[in-house]
């Protein structure tokens, strides 16, 4: 795993920048593990074979959640495998280009994952690894809601209609979550574009 961190370490951020910051050679395979660790979203390293090499924190929740709560430390959720096999079988298609496969599993709508997989071709490897990242689509919607809660100046209730809304919910779907009638939800919908409108203004 040390190995594989001090390559990604050279591959992902210039060794320049982080001697600037103060970290050396002894540090800088911890400083890229925290970091990989401390993200919202999976990070899979998958070799040809489909064996994981290393997964995050959230990789390894994500996986057990696609799993319906198993996870074998090296088995890859069938739906991230089909994208790498995909991958691997065009990629002398593009060989001059980058080349990024993305699809989605969508478990409910509360959870809808956006999955990216691409070729890392590392130094030391004598064959590519897959860089497979999972996108939590529901939270990073949450965190945009969560911004714009905060710039249009929403109420507790606004913003709760606001999130779903933003989530996809329809407004049927909304009155039957928050036990409220469709009326009451487009009026605080109204509301909230008038808020949403008045903040554009001062743009």
């Amino acid at each position: 795993m040390i190995a594989v961190t001090k390559t990604l370490l050279k591959t992902l951020v210039e060794p320049q920048k982080l001697e600037s910051i103060g970290l050396y050679e002894s540090k800088r395979a911890d400083f890229l593990q925290e970091v990989i660790e401390g993200l919202e979203d999976g990070i899979l390293i998958l070799n040809h074979t489909g064996e994981v090499v290393h997964a995050n924190a959230s990789a390894r929740r994500l996986c057990c959640k696609f799993n319906q709560g198993n996870f074998n430390q090296n088995f890859v959720p069938p739906a991230i495998w089909k994208l790498c096999e995909s991958l691997f079988n065009n990629r002398d298609l593009f060989s001059d280009e980058l080349l990024i496969l993305s699809d989605e599993i969508v478990l409910d709508k509360s959870n809808i994952f956006r999955i990216r997989v691409r070729l890392l071709d590392l130094d030391g490897f004598e064959v590519p690894c897959l860089l497979v990242t999972i996108e939590n689509q529901y939270e990073s919607v949450k965190n945009v809601a969560l911004t714009e809660v905060k710039k249009f100046d929403l109420t507790p209730r606004e913003a709760e209609i606001w999130f779903l809304y933003r989530s996809n919910y329809s407004y049927k779907e909304i009155s039957t979550k928050l036990y409220i009638t469709i009326n009451t939800v487009k009026k605080h919908m109204k509301n909230i574009h008038t808020k949403r409108q008045a903040n554009m203004s001062y743009d």
